[in-house]
């Protein structure tokens, strides 16, 4: 076969409607694979921690969940810059090649320092992102480009096909636990789909690139002096960042908090990650027709009710209730269960009812949207005990146990998943209307601040648990995240109104100025 038409084939052949359907195709196809990829750490190391293959601690697990992140992340700028100069066919290529080389090191890990340094060499499959929004960009108009970046886009699914399949394929490779040292095993298979993957996007893409005559890359930079290129960072950030720690946090999450098996949590996790990537087809085509602003502050909005709902533990605690208190002071007579002699006066107690009583471990796991409590007091004082008037004979005890069901909770996780999906497609919509130009320089670096939120949500998440024991402090964070991103935009997009439009600023609220 001649090498000059495998190196130079461009589909003359083709129409140009086919060559833009097969880019799309074949460009999706392969951010699946990357991504899925890109979060094997997610699932891998919880199965080498969990089966005690390795003794890593939470911090050292935090380090290892984000260390690909961070490569995926800062590398999507320059590879952003790299496909405007020379073509997304060649770029992406050579980012899922590089990929499955690193990948494959990851087989021959035997300790922290080298997992550590294979994900940051297989986490550059994360770049890839910024290659196909670029890339696929220049095959469509400008009134279709929302639903065709929504449509690559949900790649994003490939989280979730590590999620539920990656535990299975351990359990395939491991003989069932039988033989912990299978695991190596799964890289390897990454590394080749990654291959394979890689030969598919060269034979089913054609080479296109923006055309940028004599631009040195300090003016393709430019944009990034904007202040609108970091806001829609920002928000990238939340939507993606929060989605891709998500994706490998809830794995644990569910491990720790409900008891289940790796399996199980995968699959529970999927929930979450794979409709945040399907949906993201649909966010694009919502942003088309509605206009990607008004699409993102319902994100925003359903984001932080639902981290808020999420935000109350699982719990079984004590708390003090009402007492018994003396009214005349005397010598106690009798003490039971139920009350309390003094003096010849009787004092009335509530009982403890076991029967009643709901606790983590005893759960019957009916299901119960809200919390039960259970009141009883508990006498202080015994026969023959001089007592004062006013002092407490019995102290109240007060149980509170909130089961957060684990079907509701994960009703709200994946009301979480499908607005994050639909807001990545809703960021990225921005950016052809704003930058037409540079949609590599500017996608770039609004996906390298998204990534970073990747990176850094699974580390911020263990040193909360670390430092607070609650689970729970990770909703509490992207309740926070939502909330500054929400107010940041209404602030924005009021004083464009009042400059632009004044007459509509009656129509909107602000938010009240501090004092």
């Amino acid at each position: 076969m001649n090498v000059e038409i495998l190196t130079n084939f461009n589909g003359d052949f083709m129409p140009e409607k086919y060559k833009s359907i097969s880019v799309l195709t074949v460009s999706t196809a392969s951010f699946v694979v990357c991504f899925a990829c890109w979060v094997l750490y997610g699932v891998l190391v919880a199965f080498l921690v969990d089966n005690g293959v390795y003794s890593f601690d939470a911090g050292q697990v935090g380090w290892l969940l984000g260390v690909p992140i961070l490569t995926g992340s800062l590398l999507r700028l320059p590879a952003g810059v790299l496909t405007d100069r020379y073509g997304g066919r060649v770029v992406f290529v050579t980012i899922m090649l590089i990929s499955a080389g690193f990948m494959y090191l990851v087989s021959y890990c035997t300790d922290f320092w080298q997992f550590f340094l294979a994900g940051l060499g297989f986490g550059i499959s994360g770049a890839s992102f910024a290659v196909g929004i670029a890339y696929t960009s220049l095959w469509f108009p400008r009134e279709k480009q929302g639903t065709a970046l929504g449509i690559f886009g949900a790649g994003n699914a490939g989280a979730s096909l590590t999620s539920m399949g990656a535990p299975h394929l351990l359990n395939f490779c491991t003989d069932n636990l039988h033989f912990l040292e299978g695991w190596r095993q799964v890289p390897r298979i990454y590394a080749a789909i990654l291959v394979v993957v890689s030969l598919l996007f060269w034979f089913c893409s054609f080479p296109r690139k923006v055309e940028k005559k004599g631009i040195s890359i300090l003016q393709q930079l430019a944009p990034l002096r904007e202040v609108r290129v970091w806001r829609f960072g920002l928000y990238y950030f939340f939507v993606f960042g929060g989605f891709v720690a998500l994706s490998q946090w809830l794995i644990s999450y569910y491990l720790n908090v409900y008891a289940m098996s790796l399996a199980m949590a995968g699959l529970m996790a999927s929930i979450f990650s794979l409709p945040s990537g399907v949906i993201r087809a649909i966010g694009g085509w919502l942003s088309d027709k509605f206009g990607a602003r008004s699409v993102m502050y319902s994100v925003l909005v359903s984001c932080l009710i639902a981290s808020l709902a999420l935000c109350v533990p699982r719990m079984d605690v004590e708390t003090p209730g009402q007492g018994v208190m003396c009214t005349k002071k005397g010598i106690v007579e009798s003490v039971t269960a139920s009350e309390i002699v003094v003096a010849g006066k009787c004092y009335k107690l509530r009982a403890k009812q076991q029967d009643d009583l709901l606790t983590i471990f005893e759960d019957r796991k009916e299901l119960l949207v809200w919390p039960t409590t259970v009141f009883w007091q508990e006498p202080l004082v015994k026969v023959g005990d001089s007592v004062l008037k006013k002092q407490i004979l019995a102290q109240g005890v007060t149980h509170i146990f909130f089961q957060a069901n684990v079907w509701i909770f994960t009703f709200f996780v994946l009301v979480l998943g499908v607005m994050t999906g639909i807001g990545k497609a809703a960021v990225y919509r921005h950016i052809p209307d704003y930058f037409p130009h540079d949609v590599g320089v500017v996608g770039g670096i609004v996906g390298v601040i998204g990534g970073l939120g990747g990176f850094v949500g699974p580390i911020v998440f263990g040193y909360l648990l670390q430092a607070t024991g609650i689970w729970t402090t990770c909703w509490m964070l992207f309740a926070m995240l939502s909330a500054v991103c929400l107010w940041w935009m209404h602030v924005t997009i009021t004083r464009m109104l009042r400059q632009e439009a004044p007459h509509l600023t009656e129509n909107i609220e602000p938010f009240p100025r501090p004092t």
